[in-house]
Parts: C-alpha cells; sequence; structure tokens
C-alpha cells in the first residue's frame, strides 16, 4: 500500500536526559497529551518507552501496563512497546514488556555498536521474542539498524513463520552512530533487499539526528512510511530545538501530503498491519 502514508511517533526514547530536553515527554500526563496531539495530527502509531519518577528509562510493568490502558482509553493510536529499553537492561525484562499487552511491539534483528555502548541482541533472545509475539497476538515491528538485519529476519521467518497477522512490517533506523547512514543510497539498498522477505512486506524508515529529513524524503519516495518524534531527534533544524512532537509530525504529514500519499487513519494503519 503506498496511497498513504503510515506514520509512527516515537515521543521519548531511553536516550534523552530530561534535564537537557525540557519539552521531552516523561510523565503519563504528558505522554498522553502528546499522543492526543499527534493523532490528531495523522499519527496512527506511538512507538512507547516510559520513565520512572526521576525520568530515568525503566520497564517496570505496573508502569507499562498503565501506559498501555490509558493510551487505549485516551486515544484510537495503535499502542507499540519498545522490547528495545535502554542498552542496560536485561533480556528478562524485555521479553517481560510482552505480557503488558501491547498491539505491536519492536523486535530489533541483531547486536548493534550503538554509540559508545553495544545493543545486544543474541540470536536466541530474537527467536524467543518473535514466538513469544506468535503466542500472544502482538504485532512485531521489525527493528532494521544495519543491511545484515534483513538477512536474519530472512533466516527467522524462514525458520519459525510469519508473525501473528501474517503481514511483515520493519521499520530502517537509519543514522545511529554504528549502524547504516541515513542516506538514499542506503535506503535504496536495503528497499532492493526487501525482494526476499515474503511479499507485501512494508517498511518505514526513520533518519536519526540530522538525517531526519533526506530519511523522511527518501522513504516516501520508495514507496515507505514514516517514523519520527523526540526519541529520534530532539532539533528541528540547526540550532532550533524541537519544542514538541507535534512539530515533527505536523513536518511529516506536511511531507506524506506533498508526495500525494496522506496520513493513514488508525483504521487504514491496522488494516496494513494485519492488527
Amino acid at each position: 500500500m503506498t496511497t498513504g502514508t503510515l506514520i509512527t511517533v516515537a515521543p521519548t526514547g531511553a536516550e534523552s536526559a530530561k534535564a537537557e530536553v525540557p519539552a521531552l515527554p516523561v510523565t503519563l500526563d504528558e505522554l498522553l497529551l502528546t499522543a492526543k496531539e499527534c493523532e490528531a495530527l495523522g499519527a496512527a502509531v506511538i512507538h512507547v518507552h516510559i520513565r520512572d519518577d526521576e525520568a530515568k528509562p525503566t520497564l517496570d510493568q505496573g508502569r507499562l501496563r498503565e501506559t498501555v490502558a490509558a493510551l487505549r482509553d485516551s486515544t484510537d493510536l495503535i499502542v507499540q512497546l519498545s522490547s528495545g529499553g535502554a542498552v542496560t537492561d536485561p533480556e528478562s525484562a524485555r521479553l517481560a514488556v510482552l505480557d503488558a499487552a501491547p498491539d505491536m511491539a519492536s523486535c530489533t534483528m541483531g547486536t548493534l555498536n550503538f554509540g559508545d555502548d553495544v545493543f545486544l541482541n543474541r540470536w536466541e533472545f530474537i527467536v524467543d521474542l518473535h514466538t513469544r509475539m506468535q503466542e500472544k497476538g502482538i504485532v512485531p515491528e521489525y527493528e532494521i539498524f544495519d543491511l545484515g538485519h534483513l538477512t536474519a529476519l530472512q533466516r527467522l521467518l524462514g525458520k519459525h513463520g510469519l508473525p501473528h497477522g501474517g503481514h511483515v512490517h520493519v521499520d530502517f533506523v537509519m543514522g545511529v552512530p554504528g549502524g547504516m547512514p541515513g542516506t538514499t543510497g542506503t535506503l535504496v539498498a536495503a528497499h532492493q533487499m526487501l525482494r526476499d522477505l515474503p511479499e507485501g512486506t512494508t517498511f518505514s524508515a526513520t533518519g536519526i539526528g540530522r538525517s531526519t529529513i533526506p530519511v523522511m524524503l527518501a522513504s516516501l519516495s520508495a514507496g515507505g512510511h514514516l517514523r519520527v518524534g523526540m526519541e529520534d531527534t530532539v532539533s528541528y533544524a540547526k540550532g532550533r530545538p524541537v519544542e514538541s512532537n507535534m512539530q515533527l509530525v505536523a513536518r511529516a504529514v506536511g511531507f506524506a501530503q506533498l508526495a500525494q500519499r496522506p496520513p493513514l487513519t488508525t483504521a487504514e494503519a491496522r488494516t496494513l498491519l494485519g492488527l
């Protein structure tokens, strides 16, 4: 489906500190306000990381369940929880994210040098995450940080079957130091590799930092979808901090409309993703 654009907002992430980025939504009330604002503009999916009372990343099960319930009560957004958490989170806590029963969850397809850290995703952990989502009726978004991750996804689907709902959707996360660069050439290469995945596979693309705009434009031109938000960039332009996630979603919506591929409604997004 390329007649419309799936827009995902990733409002918080686990990397930025509230003290350094005051506009970052870290409380449940802040997250709900952001969710409502971004849904009104055209976002259909919200990719969620949560914070504790000190605004530090957490995978606390009670907070996750409360967050999922509140988002469902206040919006019609597709709720996608991050199973990545922070780079220091143990595998057991990352798997337990699924117990909060989101609509979707992320599944990162390999280990990555992540800036100065290592984001560890062992093969056995990936298989466990994939198969548990099948059992629980949760739709995965396969996070692709490097081209080899697409080959790993082909292996995963070949050995362990299609995800719940039968539709494969990936997100190219581009521009992370240690991962694939956020360039048009790289997106073209990644897009070509989708031929090895099941027919009908769709993709979104995320440009980290200064690669945000080039990746958005390249993704739209290739028939892809968009993920934006303060998880991925806290600068709207050089020397201009992001004031809210609304700014980033509004820009993505504007680009999608210019490409004559307006934002998908939440109902259309659910159909696309096999929810």
